[in-house]
């Protein structure tokens, strides 16, 4: 295999991977309970929603909140990442001594000081429990776990010492894009032989009273709260709101010249990548689809393919009316009349945000590996605005070398990866 791509680059390998979804904690597990066509998520046990529009959501049970409080949003980040990154480095054999020969690119959400946090500051204010600001501001002098804990880079810091990955981990939120974006800067960082190794990871903790007010005030959620499982619908014709959800995937990339040169297993290649943005709304894509095309064409490009050479897609597919009708609008631009089978896992884990991409990147290298597409399940009414091939209900064999990943977020970053089969 040659290790050089057609503009001269380093071929990027993938050698470990990671999974924490709502389908379970490792990528048996997650990949196991997709192709069976199971569903993740289920009605909101981690906090009241009396009053609430949605309630449900994809959650993951993590050990050490069994019996006991949830963590916040940050440690859940953390934590998750965590797992995923150890699954991922314990596969490739890579960086198992501690010391990871490459920098960490960490994709995850923006993180704050939540409402139980604020009001406990409150309570605990001056023993008077008024809840004004200069009272929380002195219950909050000297909590140095409140600080950290919202620090943004905090997160990749503490799983950069925890790996002993290289240089300053970077860390970076492209909303709906994150984990693809994640994993983009590791592929270039590759490609222009400026590392010979990194680890990418995106997760996302964000199941919590402010983040899913936030989205509903935005209609953005499902509110078929009635049956959870039968909630999330992408490209089905009563979709109505994508279903907030959480996890974390990690991968180890090389170049293919150093996993060859020490006998690693290669699970897959990264071929290419495309982003584009057309900063036209927060929440809805330019009607004109500019930058979703733009991005699936560049990443074709960015490989030496054709559309024709693509064999599957792993759709962004929220179930929002909105996206799946521009990511419809997409595949018919990229591939005319004969566009290749779509299928969306959001179907089963949910929404998972952040860590979204590349989840779905795990997902397209075994969906390669096993030559399995997984289903869009609850596809009951089809959508003839649709018409796509999205692999309804039920999983399917098929020969799969490439596969093109979407990753459409919102304020319009979109970013989209091309994967191939190992050599």
């Amino acid at each position: 295999m040659k290790t050089r791509d057609h503009l001269g680059r380093h071929v990027v390998a993938v050698t470990g991977i990671g999974l924490v979804t709502p389908l379970g904690i490792g990528v048996a597990e997650s990949w196991a309970g997709l192709l069976a066509g199971r569903s993740g998520i289920s009605r909101i046990t981690r906090f009241p929603t009396d009053h609430l529009r949605t309630t449900i959501a994809g959650q993951v049970d993590l050990p050490e909140e069994a019996g006991g409080s949830s963590l916040t949003s940050p440690a859940r980040v953390e934590r998750m990442g965590a797992l995923a990154g150890a699954e991922a480095i314990a596969a490739a054999g890579l960086g198992t001594d501690g010391h990871f020969p490459g920098p960490l690119f960490m994709g995850m959400p923006p993180v704050e000081v939540e409402w139980p946090q604020r009001l406990d500051l409150a309570r605990r204010g001056n023993g008077a429990g008024s809840g004004k600001y200069p009272e929380m501001i002195a219950a909050a002098t000297g909590r140095v776990d409140l600080f950290e804990g919202a620090l943004f880079g905090g997160v990749g810091e503490r799983l950069a010492d925890r790996f002993g990955t290289q240089g300053a981990p970077i860390s970076l939120t492209t909303a709906c894009a994150t984990g693809a974006s994640s994993i983009q800067l590791g592929i270039e960082a590759i490609q222009r032989g400026e590392s010979t190794a990194a680890l990418c990871i995106g997760a996302e903790g964000s199941v919590q009273p402010e983040a899913l007010i936030r989205f509903s005030l935005l209609s953005a959620l499902s509110t078929r709260n009635e049956d959870p499982a039968k909630a999330s619908r992408p490209f089905e014709k009563t979709r109505e709101g994508f279903v907030m959800s959480e996890g974390a995937a990690a991968l180890v990339l090389e170049s293919l010249e150093s996993a060859e040169a020490r006998g690693a297993k290669v699970l897959g290649l990264l071929l290419g990548a495309g982003e584009r943005a057309d900063s036209f709304h927060r929440t809805r894509s330019n009607p004109d689809g500019a930058a979703i095309i733009g991005a699936m064409r560049a990443a074709i490009a960015d490989a030496g393919l054709e559309p024709g050479d693509i064999d599957y897609v792993n759709g962004h597919g929220t179930g929002t009316p909105e996206n799946d009708k521009m990511e419809t609008l997409g595949m018919r631009a990229v591939f005319g009349e004969s566009p290749p089978p779509i299928s969306s896992n959001k179907s089963m884990i949910g929404h998972t945000l952040s860590a979204a991409g590349a989840i779905e990147a795990v997902f397209s290298l075994l969906t390669i590996r096993d030559g399995m597409l997984p289903p869009t399940i609850n596809h009951e009414t089809p959508d003839p605005a649709v018409g796509l091939d999205v692999v309804p209900n039920v999983a399917r064999a098929a020969k799969v070398s490439r596969v093109l990943s979407n990753s459409f977020g919102f304020g319009g970053q979109n970013v989209c990866l091309v994967i191939g089969a190992a050599p």
